[in-house]
């Protein structure tokens, strides 16, 4: 059920309408049908519903409930579902070029608990106004014990072209430019010495600089690509994809 209604981005509203369908289960199992037709039936019923509900909420409402409840109810497939440790989450900011599908990627991967779309290191506090030296960037919380800053270095470099200066993709600009911020100098640390070990680091072109400041992006950059799927992306889908069913 959470996978049929998940890519739709309806899968939230099943909070409600989950109750409606159980009972309406029991009621034509103990009415002795049986068939695996009613069953469909009643699924599909309750699709119908699932979609007019949304179609009809208003939409100022309809963005602000999937921007905050999204990440909640489609989540991460290699998260644990029964609590991660939260004693143990550290929280690192990667920018790799348009935010939508970086977080997209990043949200997909093994020991990733938690994504956010914002802006590093910028000089304003404000998302209104002239550009303020910004860069597009993921708020990625995860889990050391599942995954380390040297790991999320070899997924990042997957989804970027590390020799590009302010551009990635179609995408061109100083907010596009790549980087790994952090308040933690372990990370930054971390960060350096996987670049230096490269034989390329000469080439690299990726800032690695304590974070300084960080504001969340709008509602509308929230989990973008899961709610609209379609968006352009400049990470190939299957890489994009790659982490998201293992």
């Amino acid at each position: 059920y959470q996978q049929f209604f998940a890519p739709s981005g309806v899968f939230y509203m099943h909070r409600f309408l989950m109750p409606i369908y159980q009972n309406l289960r029991n009621k034509t199992v103990g009415a002795g049908f049986k068939n695996g037709f009613n069953y469909v039936f009643i699924l599909h019923i309750l699709y119908s519903l699932h979609i007019t509900i949304i179609l009809y909420m208003p939409k100022k409402f309809r963005a602000k409930v999937f921007s905050k409840k999204v990440s909640e109810t489609i989540m991460n497939p290699h998260a644990n579902r029964k609590g991660e440790n939260l004693k143990m989450k550290e929280t690192i900011y990667i920018a790799g070029g348009c935010l939508w599908g970086v977080q997209h990627f990043i949200r997909s991967l093994p020991g990733v608990i938690e994504t956010e779309a914002g802006r590093a290191n910028g000089s304003t506090n404000t998302l209104d106004g002239e550009y303020d030296g910004y860069a597009e960037c993921v708020k990625t919380v995860f889990d050391p014990a599942q995954v380390s800053v040297n790991q999320l270095m070899d997924y990042f470099f997957e989804i970027i072209d590390p020799y590009s200066i302010n551009k990635q993709g179609i995408d061109e600009g100083p907010k596009y430019r790549t980087g790994i911020y952090s308040e933690n100098e372990k990370h930054l640390e971390e960060a350096r010495k996987y670049i230096d070990l490269r034989d390329d680091r000469d080439r690299i072109a990726i800032e690695v600089k304590p974070l300084t400041n960080y504001v969340r992006s709008a509602d509308e950059h929230q989990d973008r690509l899961v709610r609209f799927p379609e968006d352009y992306c400049h990470i190939p889908p299957e890489i994009m994809n790659k982490y998201r069913n293992k």
